[in-house]
């Protein structure tokens, strides 16, 4: 970003500068820069060279894969680039509204445009995922082979996409908001759009439960505090992810809480089975279980809380989220138990078994962590 002349800290009760003057103040205030100079110069000259470029997040992709993907492939384009945001597979329905969205590409869908763009492009960014695995086999073998630059920005833990710059930060609440930092340290703010605050703002909120976990740095919330000077409506994104379910979703909620959840007491953690006949029997739709795992976490003294949930299509596929409190480490037990990985309070992995055998395995991760309980 370029300089500018610090207007004079107001006094107490006085109109704080609109326009450029108010951004330099609020920069004054705090500083957002999020890489070095020599890797700001680096990333320059990887977008100034660009002309196709490929924008893509990971498999089952959240409001932070989507809303980082959508924001990045917009400044892209602001910048007078061909962009296109390529996802493996389905983005939940509560996700559908977010401005852009109709134009990702799905691989499910049409992987030969996929490849095409894969061979064609000279630039591809890789967001919200550290691992080629976290993308599926067939598109993690064609991004190790693409011929274009590839980009790493993300914040999960051990980053190996072989990348001409990674920008790994796993402090970061979301890759949303490594997005929006690269973006003001690029200058690009002041032509930031309302659309492209509307989806860095949903990929922050979604990556942190609503600002609930992973986001008691106050940048988040200076963030947050520029976002709004784009006009966003922050309640209406809330609502728009939150409250966008079916009938279905919140019987499928009651019966979780009544039938399905196991409290292990005295150990302060708990788990929940859903099996493809429960998922079956309340019309389940990708994204109707978002959320769930992060509801027993409402007991008091709880510190754990781990989500098991049988794959509808495949065999023995069992997807696992864990969420817990303070200092308890979900990114440990997934590492271990789970074949996953993610952050201290939110993490997820899977197993490649029965329903009764992952029950047992939930159990032993829970006992081999109980000292931490």
């Amino acid at each position: 970003m370029g300089k500018c002349n610090f207007p004079p800290l107001p006094l107490y009760g006085e109109r704080v500068p609109e326009g450029r003057e108010r951004g330099c103040f609020f920069s004054f205030l705090m500083n957002i820069n999020l890489i070095s100079e020599a890797e700001l110069s680096q990333l320059r000259d990887i977008v100034a060279g660009a002309e196709r470029v490929l924008v893509l997040g990971h498999t089952n992709p959240d409001g932070d894969a989507m809303g980082s993907t959508l924001t990045w492939a917009e400044y892209m384009r602001q910048q007078g680039k061909v962009a296109t945001v390529v996802v493996p597979d389905m983005f939940p329905d509560f996700l559908h509204w977010l401005p852009g969205s109709e134009t990702v590409l799905r691989y499910d869908k049409h992987p030969e445009q996929v490849e095409r763009l894969f061979a064609e492009c000279d630039t591809i960014f890789c967001l919200d995922f550290n691992v080629p695995s976290r993308i599926t086999e067939p598109l993690g073998e064609m991004l190790l082979k693409a011929p274009g630059k590839k980009v790493l920005i993300d914040h999960h833990l051990g980053p190996e996409v072989p990348a001409v710059l990674t920008v790994s930060r796993p402090e970061m609440s979301s890759a949303s908001e490594m997005v929006f930092r690269l973006i003001y340290q690029l200058g690009g703010f002041e032509k930031m759009s309302h659309k492209m605050a509307v989806t860095t703002y949903c990929g922050m909120m979604t990556d942190t439960g609503g600002f609930t976990f992973n986001s008691t740095r106050p940048e988040i919330f200076f963030i947050i505090s520029l976002l709004l000077e784009k006009g966003i409506d922050k309640d209406k994104i809330y609502r728009n992810v939150f409250n966008n379910f079916s009938d279905f979703r919140l019987r499928l909620v009651g019966y979780v809480l009544y039938e399905k959840l196991r409290i292990l007491t005295p150990l302060r953690a708990s788990y929940y089975i859903l099996t493809k006949q429960d998922l079956k029997r309340f019309h389940y739709v990708k994204g109707d279980a978002e959320g769930l795992v992060n509801m027993p976490l409402q007991l008091k003294g709880h510190r754990l809380s781990i989500s098991l949930r049988e794959d509808t299509d495949k065999m023995n596929t069992i997807w696992v989220s864990l969420r817990s409190v303070d200092d308890f480490p979900c990114n440990e037990m997934a590492a271990q138990f789970f074949n996953g990985g993610g952050h201290k309070n939110a993490s997820g992995g899977r197993l490649n078994c029965s329903v009764e055998e992952a029950e047992v395995i939930v159990r032993k991760a829970v006992k081999a962590f109980a000292h931490l309980l």
